[in-house]
């Protein structure tokens, strides 16, 4: 594993599973090599919000970590591979929970957030002009 970034996990073992996936890309990542092995570019195009730096610095950290395999293939131009690692393959089951967690509740909205009843827009901004 990398270094980590404290002298010792306080807290619990949840500490030390957050540094190894607590990003979301690196759970992301983690979640689309479920799906087999994929080459840069395809993890590119299918996580199009990430960055080429952002996603080649989580790849390092992922492999540095032992949870993904990077293979060369000694080619031009060169050929790059990502899988899953045995370890990573571990983290099927929560990512997996993780997914549906996030599919159950990715449209539910809290109503503290918006303490105004849903009104149309026009009815929205009729109020707000009259203020």
């Amino acid at each position: 594993m990398r270094k980590q970034r404290h002298e010792a996990y306080t807290c619990c073992p949840l500490e030390a599973a957050l540094d190894v996936m607590g990003s979301k890309w690196k759970a992301t990542i983690l979640f689309r090599l479920l799906e087999g092995t994929k080459r840069f570019n395809e993890l590119r195009r299918i996580m199009p919000n990430v960055t080429q730096r952002m996603l080649t610095l989580q790849l390092r950290e992922l492999e540095a970590d032992g949870m993904i395999m990077r293979k060369v293939f000694a080619e031009v131009p060169p050929k790059v591979e990502y899988s899953l690692s045995d370890l990573g393959r571990t983290l099927e089951p929560l990512l997996r929970e993780l997914y549906d967690w996030g599919q159950t509740h990715i449209h539910r909205k809290q109503p503290e957030d918006d303490p105004e009843p849903a009104s149309s827009p026009p009815e929205k901004e009729a109020r707000l002009a009259s203020r």
